[in-house]
């Protein structure tokens, strides 16, 4: 077998446990994991890749509806073939909400490392009349899992 360039398997699930730290910024002063959460912006926000950080700028408000989001686990990191990937371990909830105020995005975001973006994900638009609100995770596998480094 001949060699072949790629950046390896192992190294992309190793990110996702953070143990690599390529500049000098980083200062990881536990082991234990960071907490993650997820918060829901409003259709009329403009949120994408350039995002940095969670602000609450744009985040929906309402009854039941804490600012910041819900707080949640990750499934542990795995990789299948070339691939790492993490879930989170249970859906987004929300109960007995009132959101009258058109949304269609959740960002997630690392409220331990100074509130940094994780992701944002969209959805049709929604609002919700004292009811219940859940994002269903898909499954946590190299294919579909929520984040997922080829």
């Amino acid at each position: 077998m001949a060699n072949s360039q790629a950046i390896c398997t192992s190294f992309k699930n190793e990110l996702m446990n953070g143990i690599h730290a390529f500049g000098t910024t980083v200062t990881r002063a536990g082991t234990s994991a960071d907490t993650f959460k997820a918060a829901l912006i409003l259709a009329s926000g403009s949120y994408g890749a350039a995002t940095t950080v969670y602000d609450g700028t744009s985040e929906v408000s309402g009854t039941n509806y804490t600012a910041g989001g819900v707080t949640f686990t990750w499934a542990a990191p795995a990789t299948s073939g070339t691939t790492a990937y993490s879930t989170p371990s249970a859906s987004f909830a929300w109960t007995t909400v009132t959101l009258s105020t058109a949304f269609d995005t959740v960002q997630i975001y690392n409220s331990t490392q100074g509130n940094k973006s994780v992701s944002i994900h969209t959805f049709g638009s929604q609002t919700v009349t004292a009811g219940n609100f859940t994002i269903t995770m898909p499954t946590n596998d190299a294919t579909t899992g929520l984040i997922r480094i080829a």
